[in-house]
């Protein structure tokens, strides 16, 4: 029983990522799309909604992840540049389904939704920015980590 509590991990919490500017434009991100997804949801689009529930569920565990330093256990993937996919590629998505919705728009849930998610697009993309101006492959990792910390 005393081996089973020796080897018991601990989970370490980053508060200080959260107060970094990677981490405020996460919890920024997280904000924007909860509201996008609020004014879909209002609006009754069910095709808006899905779309902003998965943004925010992956940006929400993408959070979760650094908050909790598991990017520093989980090291079979680069994490860093799956962030900068999932960065880019929301960024594309949301402004693409963004701006659909500000044409096509019948109620004002939808016209909100849309200029939050255009909002969101753009945090996407300066969140995008920050990681690949960090990301270089001819470092080690752990210069690469103390500088997403900063």
């Amino acid at each position: 029983m005393s081996e089973n509590q020796n080897r018991m991990t601990t989970i370490e919490v980053d508060t200080a990522f959260l107060k970094s500017k990677r981490g405020i434009l996460k919890v920024a991100e997280m904000v924007t799309l909860f509201v996008a997804l609020v004014c879909f949801a209002a609006a009754s689009r069910p095709k808006y909604i899905t779309a902003t529930v998965l943004e925010f569920v992956i940006t929400s565990l993408l959070l979760l992840l650094y908050v909790f330093k598991l990017n520093k256990r989980l090291t079979f993937f680069f994490w860093p540049l799956i962030d900068v996919f999932n960065s880019a590629f929301a960024a594309v998505y949301f402004i693409v389904l963004s701006l659909l919705a500000l044409t096509t728009y019948t109620v004002t849930g939808t016209l909100v939704g849309g200029i939050v998610g255009l909002l969101s697009a753009g945090l996407l993309c300066v969140d995008c920015f920050m990681l690949f101006k960090n990301i270089t492959f001819n470092k080690p990792r752990s210069e690469i980590q103390r500088q997403d910390n900063q």
